[in-house]
């Protein structure tokens, strides 16, 4: 039986994550609050649009750093509180100039060895800010994540792949046999679009935000890709929990 093991969202794009019980996902639409803000920097193209590509933000794969920090939303309000082992705890409204001034002042030692700087927080608009031009939501699977760890022989954190969805009941790599079908997930139903092509972001240290781990290195020179987890879009919406049934249609 394949079951929802974790949920995770990342309401500032590579700026901390957030476990959940629960969630309600909406057709076309990436999860609820995940990646709803983003970060640009000094040499973005970023023209205010619902997406444009990671590269035009302040994202991992460029500031390890970045990977060490943990977030909580307040949907209520619209604030966000960040954690770092470092830096201490901040709480902030991202839509609102006192509180993004906040923010820059707060991140700063982060960016500080970064080839690029920060520069205002941007809303995704009806969309999240995902890595993909469509609203994808992205499944991983525990047992390639313990695949990959028994590669590197290190207790490898499963942060660092910075997924929505984690199963459990999969053998290793199963997943990416699931491209062009679509998967029933609690009262949600999904098409899966493509397989995830990983970067240096996964090198990091979810604590520290050090590279410590060549995932990378495992990946090409041991399964022969770069890839971990998959893309996903919701094409019927619903309620997904820990502990939910997974199904392939």
């Amino acid at each position: 039986m394949i079951t929802v093991a974790n949920l995770w969202r990342h309401p500032i794009k590579s700026h901390g994550r957030e476990p959940l019980d629960a969630v309600t996902l909406v057709a076309g639409q990436s999860m609820p609050w995940d990646r709803h803000w983003a970060v640009t920097h000094d040499l973005t193209k970023h023209d205010g649009s619902d997406w444009s590509s990671c590269r035009n933000f302040m994202i991992g794969a460029r500031t390890p750093q970045l990977a060490g920090i943990w977030a909580k939303l307040h949907e209520d309000s619209g604030a966000v509180e960040l954690r770092h082992a470092d830096l201490g705890e901040i709480t902030f409204r991202p839509d609102s100039e006192a509180g993004a001034v906040q923010f820059m002042n707060w991140v700063e030692p982060l960016t500080r060895a970064s080839s690029v700087k920060p520069a205002a927080i941007v809303k995704s608009g009806g969309r999240g800010m995902t890595d993909t031009p469509f609203a994808s939501i992205s499944i991983m699977n525990h047992a390639s994540h313990a695949a990959v760890a028994a590669v590197t022989g290190d207790d490898l954190e499963v942060e660092r792949w910075r997924g929505n969805i984690w199963l459990e009941g999969l053998a290793p790599w199963a997943e990416f046999d699931w491209v062009g079908h679509q998967v029933q997930i609690g009262e949600a139903r999904l098409a899966i679009r493509d397989r995830v092509e990983r970067c240096l972001h996964t090198a990091a240290n979810p604590v520290t935000g050090t590279r410590d781990v060549d995932t990378l290195g495992a990946l090409n020179g041991t399964f022969g890709h770069q890839d971990f987890g998959i893309y996903a879009e919701v094409v019927t919406g619903g309620r997904v929990a820990l502990g939910d049934d997974v199904k392939v249609l």
